[in-house]
């Protein structure tokens, strides 16, 4: 199965769940499980390949010129990491459709869970930085889903919020250093900087990059001093801790951390800083597991430890222990995911996690009891489980370990904490099964249905499979994932019996001193409880406290709502700017000579100025304003004109025309005049501002106007390509709907964003007494006597279809004349603006037969599959294609692709606009009036009617 079909699969399997709900429970598991299955199927078929030595690739040039390119690759880690991902996933969704309740959305559940899948898979098989950084933060808000999955708890919300902030903080650290590894190599393969080693260690970028991208795994796989997030994480259901905090999301930092290891170790760098982290974080979560009350809380801060192991080995750098650690890494997740699965069992029977609430459950729940003691025992590193193998490989290279000169103190930390982790594990035996049978359990428990026991049981069963014969179940992978990771051939032969070795004195020291422990456990609690310790959660809280109330000062000292300090701010530093940048520079001599000044434009600068002028002396009357801004809104059409500029022009006028109407109408609701909020002094001040900026930028465009540009104009470009590769004549409107076409796609896009938004504003507020308020309010003048006369309804309505037949000569035209969809949909929406104007929106409204929502949104489509079609000619998005046909009786003429597009830009302006005045008209509209006058619905001519009828 293709590479991207894996990868893509739980993303599409996603919209199942929550599609088959209606159906039942039984529907939504079946469908997330048989996507999970169809992929792991997809999976084991590349399976041979890779453990010849064979590396599997799917590529996709995307966008080859910024290095982001689709490319995935299967070789043995990422053949470890996927299977273990969709194996302990498909067990996943078999034991929550059993442990979640019926309360519980499940439809929902398996959604999120499918998302979060296709994200760790893609980080797994993608052969691309860039790429991988997408799914990467993708884990983030995937699994932000799953942990505050149950929303009505606190600590849920709490929790997620947590992983979602340091992790998310760690993505942003780790994207700086990818993209300065990719810089040092010149490329963003991975496949290309893994054979880079020397280049990126001798590049002085090589310690930034490599902080950088440690910060990003540390803080995903939660190792000190991100530790804290993931025990907050465990109010998450107990099937999303299985899967993210065993075989997952926390395996994600480790994994990168492996993918690197080729060309990022073997440095002091490296190994003191992996090494000393990865020893740290497994001696503080072993310690701080060992006093945990709470089931799942032990159980994640064992996961912290044995995380914090990997992470040690993979810091040493050696062959051998890169091997021990890849070992681990399917020993860990077989025997955790199982624990985790055990504790869910505990809490669904018991209603409790408290081990102080529990002990002597072996005698309710002996097959529970069997499954968690196998569990237990291999983490605990017990022969002749999983977890003694990996943990006497640990214990071998741990005491090679030389650490600046002290060749006892690695070793030493090691054994301390595999002493913490036996009694742990043996307290999670000892405290929770056995022990007498208690009478006072908060519930009566009882060993579950296969449902959820059989999901951990085949878990149980690799740990003694591969703890008994692990060359036969182990072997095979760990060689090819070790293979990927070192770059070259490993030799893999573990076994329960090596001989008398450091590692077997120092594995019966740590079994011996946590079985002592365990039994003093009374006493080392009550030292525990006595020392002064920091609280993770508390630093934390006043991390994010003191960062939002910066956060909070800054906002209210530069965004208090004032666009007067805005407008301030802006223009002074853009001035300062500019005066740095002409003090500093050099300016060359003039290129080119200016234009003679004729009457003409003469006259037209002094009415762009005057107007300008006019609006800043009456900008307190808005209605005056609004005249003068259309005066000079006029004169900047007629600037194009005299320019040659005409597509330019014909866009101005009609914006000005609409937004005229649509301001006009919403003036209509506010007061005559602007109220006096500035002093004298700030209004000199600003005047100051303006007059140094407007000067400024003047003679900025002056200079540029008169040399030569540093650099070659794009024009040129254009001009020459604009017939042979977009078939017009008309450049402008080729650069809209071929050179800039995903601009102008974006445009439309964001426009009627606007108008729903305009939209959705009135729909929330015509409920509301605002709209009452504006009804009831008084006329600034007198209203006129005939609001909508009858000669101007006859004239707009004769008026319409010649508009129409315009916006369609200039929507055809475009394409080689002045003219095209977005000047077309503008003059087409002035024509409906006219009927609303003469007749009232009532009368428009009743004869409204498309949506205009639907207009918009079938605008985007349009201009979408068009540049959607370009994929099907093997070309990339949006690019255009023409040719000619004749038709009888008529010349031969040119069809484009391009006027597809354009007619979604038609849709798109006509329906925005539209909505926006429709949704501003119905502020005023007061449905079920009728008016008892032809053409004139004026609620007061009504009411004067009505006094008049019941005088006589």
């Amino acid at each position: 199965m293709s590479l991207f079909l894996i990868a893509a699969l739980p993303f599409l399997g996603a919209v199942f769940p929550a599609l088959l709900i209606r159906a039942g429970r039984n529907a939504a598991s079946l469908s997330t499980g048989g996507v999970t299955l169809l992929a792991l199927i997809g999976l084991l078929t590349n399976a041979p390949a890779v453990l010849r030595g064979e590396v599997v690739t799917a590529r996709l040039a995307w966008l080859p010129d910024l290095g982001l390119n689709a490319n995935f690759q299967l070789d043995g880690l990422g053949l470890l990491f996927a299977s273990l991902i969709l194996g302990i996933g498909l067990l996943i969704i078999s034991y929550a459709r059993f442990y979640l309740s019926r309360e519980d959305p499940m439809g929902q559940f398996y959604s999120y869970l499918l998302l979060f899948q296709g994200a760790m898979v893609g980080i797994v098989l993608c052969d691309n930085i860039l790429l991988l950084l997408i799914f990467w933060e993708l884990t983030s808000l995937s699994s932000f889903l799953l942990i505050g999955f149950w929303k009505h708890l606190p600590e849920g919300r709490q929790g997620a919020r947590m992983a979602l902030t340091v992790t998310g903080a760690g993505g942003l650290s780790m994207i700086g250093g990818m993209l300065i590894l990719g810089h040092i190599v010149g490329s963003y393969d991975l496949s290309v900087i893994l054979q880079h080693k020397d280049l990126i260690q001798a590049s002085p970028l090589y310690a930034p990059a490599l902080i950088l991208i440690l910060l990003g795994c540390f803080a995903k796989s939660a190792q000190f001093p991100f530790h804290f997030w993931l025990p907050h994480a465990m109010a998450a259901p107990t099937p999303v801790s299985a899967y993210l905090h065993s075989a997952t999301m926390v395996k994600a930092g480790l994994f990168l951390m492996a993918r690197m290891w080729p060309v990022l170790s073997g440095t002091d760098l490296w190994f003191y800083i992996v090494g000393s982290v990865g020893l740290i974080t497994m001696v503080l979560g072993a310690v701080i597991a060992l006093f945990k009350d709470d089931l799942k809380a032990l159980l994640a801060y064992s996961t912290v430890s044995h995380l914090g192991l990997i992470t040690m080995l993979l810091g040493f750098g050696t062959e051998a222990a890169a091997v021990a650690a890849v070992f681990h890494i399917i020993n860990h997740a077989t025997f955790k995911a199982s624990l985790f699965m055990n504790a869910g069992i505990i809490d669904h029977e018991t209603h409790t996690r408290d081990i102080k609430l529990l002990g002597g459950l072996r005698h309710l729940m002996p097959l529970t009891f069997t499954l968690a003691g196998i569990a237990a025992l291999s983490m605990a590193g017990i022969p002749p489980f999983n977890g003694f193998l990996s943990k006497e490989m640990m214990l071998e290279a741990a005491a090679h370990a030389d650490w600046a000169g002290v060749t006892w103190l690695v070793p030493a930390l090691a054994v301390f904490g595999a002493l913490f982790s036996v009694a742990y594990s043996l307290r999670y035996i000892a405290h929770v099964f056995l022990g007498k049978k208690r009478h006072d359990y908060p519930s009566h428990p009882h060993d579950p249905g296969p449902g959820l026991w059989l999901p951990p049981a085949i878990l149980v069963a690799l740990v003694v499979l591969i703890g008994l014969f692990p060359n036969t179940f182990a072997t095979p992978i760990v060689t090819a994932a070790a293979a990927a990771v070192t770059g070259h051939e490993v030799h893999f032969h573990p076994a329960l019996w090596h001989g008398l070795t450091p590692a077997l004195y120092m594995s019966i020291a740590a079994v011996l001193g946590g079985i002592l422990l365990l039994l003093a456990y009374g006493g080392a609690r009550a030292v525990w409880n006595n020392l002064p310790r920091p609280e993770a959660k508390a630093i934390f809280d006043a991390i994010i406290g003191a960062a939002t109330a910066l956060a909070r000062g800054i906002t209210q000292g530069l965004h208090n709502g004032s666009l007067t300090r805005y407008a301030v701010i802006f223009l002074v530093f853009t001035v300062g700017l500019g005066w740095y940048a002409f003090g500093s520079g050099s300016l060359g001599p003039r290129t080119h000579a200016t234009l003679p000044i004729t009457a003409m434009p003469l006259l037209g600068w002094f009415c762009l100025v005057g107007s300008s002028l006019c609006v800043v002396a009456f900008h307190r009357n808005r209605l005056l304003s609004l005249v003068l801004i259309g005066v000079s809104g006029l004169m900047v059409s007629l600037s194009f004109s005299y320019l040659s500029a005409p597509d330019l022009a014909l866009t101005q006028i009609s914006v000005e025309v609409v937004t005229i109407i649509l301001m006009l109408l919403a003036l209509n609701f506010l007061p005559q005049d602007t109220p006096k909020e500035s002093s004298p002094a700030r209004r000199t001040r600003d005047i100051a501002i303006s007059v140094v900026a407007g000067l400024g930028m003047g003679g900025l465009i002056y200079a540029m106007m008169t040399r030569d540009f540093a650099m070659p104009s794009i024009a040129e470009y254009h001009l020459a390509n604009s017939y042979k590769g977009g078939g017009g004549h008309n450049v402008v409107n080729v650069i809209l709907v071929d050179f800039r076409g995903f601009d102008t796609f974006g445009e439309i896009t964001v426009l009627g964003i606007a108008a729903i938004i305009i939209f959705a504003i009135t729909e929330a507020t015509l409920g509301s007494r605002v709209r009452a308020r504006l009804l009831n309010r008084k006329p600034w003048k007198q209203l006129a006597g005939d609001a909508h006369p009858l000669m101007m309804v006859v004239a707009t309505r004769v008026m319409m279809p010649i508009a129409f037949m315009v916006a369609a000569y200039i929507f055809f035209r475009g394409h080689n004349m002045p003219g095209g969809g977005f000047v077309a949909g503008l003059i087409a929406a002035i024509a409906v603006i006219m009927q609303y104007m003469a007749s009232g929106f009532g009368w428009a409204a009743e004869r409204q037969r498309l949506p205009y929502h639907g207009i918009i949104g079938t605008g985007v489509l349009v201009a979408a599959a068009t540049g959607m079609g370009a994929w099907f000619n093997g070309k990339p998005f949006l690019t255009s294609d023409y040719g000619y046909i004749h038709l009888p009786y008529l010349e031969e003429f040119e069809v484009a692709t391009a006027a597809l597009f354009d007619l979604g830009v038609f849709l798109a302006v006509w329906g925005a606009v539209l909505l926006a005045l429709q949704s501003l008209s119905r502020y005023a509209w007061q449905p079920g009036i009728a008016s008892a006058h032809p053409m004139d619905i004026n609620p007061e001519r009504e009411e004067d009617d009505t006094n008049e009828n019941e005088g006589h």
